[in-house]
């Protein structure tokens, strides 16, 4: 196992139990407790895939587009540019559709796409196919709630940039929950608890979640394009780059001159010269990054790269749960059951601080959740190589109640 940063002795003997399943394993610095396998875990197995490892938000994932602005041109508007990243921060809120179950109502939602024309909807049984793919249609290109984003960012060169995070939406949960029911003996649709679920790709139901996922892979990637493209029109740029990536999804690569599937479970893939886009958390800078091109096969950092699956952080990591931060309520009544470690005055003087405009975000989501992008950037050593640092300027995300 290749295990970088330091993690709690319960994160460590969750990437253990992977390691006993897997051909291969290794934890990134920005790695925490996560159901079955470690968040920020990579394992490769020999012609199976853990559904579990993949996770719930099948291809989760990161899009960032470089624009041709630069951040003088926002600020040449009347009011300035804090009345000007206010305006684009309102725009983005309602111009798209942030939280759980909501639906795409933008005239320009992309409800045709070839993608729901694939062969793979043949997976689903057909009890379910049409309701499944109705609600995905509905849900393409909307963004959740939790820790996924729409950001402008501003880079070293006071270039603009937009990101945005979020994956598969409810169409990838339900494939993911059904093959986890599947594995078990139950029938699609079926709740059961998380566990280990590892299938043959050769066996009838191996290679139907293999598709669905790749299928869920091609959706999040059309959703979060679309997005991103919306914010950049919102922001009133075009663009000049595209980074895009997945961090919770499996691929066939070539390790250790044999093929695996390789799962990362908040792991972002970093070949040599492959980019990638980081994300801190709303108070804090993200990156765009690549891995590392070595000269020299046998040097340490190439030997950190193999060993790492050719993988890097997907953020700065969780320090506190969603629980902790936020404290407990009673669902029906309101009624604080248990106090939070962070309250809004503290989420929100951080930001203050850093001069982001926030639009929406729970204080589960404050940067005092989270470790600190730099660090774990600087625990992963010379595997990878920041390409550009991004400064928040608007962080929008989905409302929280409280």
């Amino acid at each position: 196992m290749q295990v970088f940063g330091q993690h709690e002795a319960q994160t460590l003997d969750q990437l253990k139990r992977v390691a006993q399943r897997a051909e291969h394993a290794a934890l990134m610095a920005d790695g925490h407790l996560g159901y079955v396998m470690p968040i920020g875990g990579v394992a490769a197995y020999r012609n199976q895939v853990s559904v579990a490892g993949v996770g719930f938000d099948i291809a989760c994932g990161n899009a960032a587009i470089r624009t041709d602005l630069g951040l003088d041109d926002l600020g040449d508007h009347p009011g300035g540019l804090r009345r000007s990243l206010e305006r684009i921060g309102d725009e983005i809120q309602d111009g798209l559709t942030f939280g759980i179950g909501g639906t795409n109502k933008s005239p320009d939602a992309p409800t045709d796409h070839p993608l729901f024309e694939d062969p793979a909807w043949k997976a689903v049984p057909s009890r379910h196919r049409a309701t499944l793919r109705d609600k995905a249609r509905k849900q393409l290109g909307t963004v959740g709630s939790g820790n996924h984003y729409v950001d402008v960012f501003a880079d070293e060169k006071e270039r603009i940039w937009v990101g945005v995070h979020f994956g598969s939406r409810g169409f990838g949960h339900t494939v993911a929950s059904s093959f986890l029911a599947i594995g078990q003996g139950a029938e699609w649709g079926t709740r059961v608890p998380e566990a280990e679920v590892i299938l043959d790709l050769d066996a009838p139901v191996g290679h139907d979640y293999w598709h669905l996922m790749n299928l869920a892979g091609r959706y999040a990637y059309a959703g979060r394009e679309w997005a991103v493209r919306k914010a950049v029109e919102i922001v009133g740029g075009r663009k000049v780059e595209l980074v895009h990536n997945h961090h919770n999804f499996a691929w066939e690569e070539e390790h250790f001159g044999e093929t695996f599937v390789v799962v990362r479970k908040g792991a972002t893939p970093a070949f040599p010269g492959q980019k990638g886009f980081v994300g801190g958390s709303m108070g804090d800078d993200s990156v765009i990054l690549k891995g590392t091109r070595d000269a020299t096969p046998e040097s340490a950092a190439a030997e950190l790269q193999a060993t790492a699956l050719y993988s890097t952080v997907h953020g700065a990591g969780r320090v506190m749960s969603r629980t902790a931060a936020r404290g407990k309520r009673h669902r029906r009544t309101g009624k604080v059951l248990k106090r939070g470690k962070v309250s809004r005055e503290m989420m929100n003087d951080w930001v203050d601080r850093k001069g982001v405009v926030l639009r929406g975000g729970g204080t589960d989501e404050s940067p005092h959740v989270y470790r600190r992008l730099s660090d774990v950037l600087a625990a992963q050593g010379d595997t990878v190589k920041v390409l550009h640092t991004l400064r928040p300027l608007v962080v929008v995300m989905a409302g929280a109640g409280w």
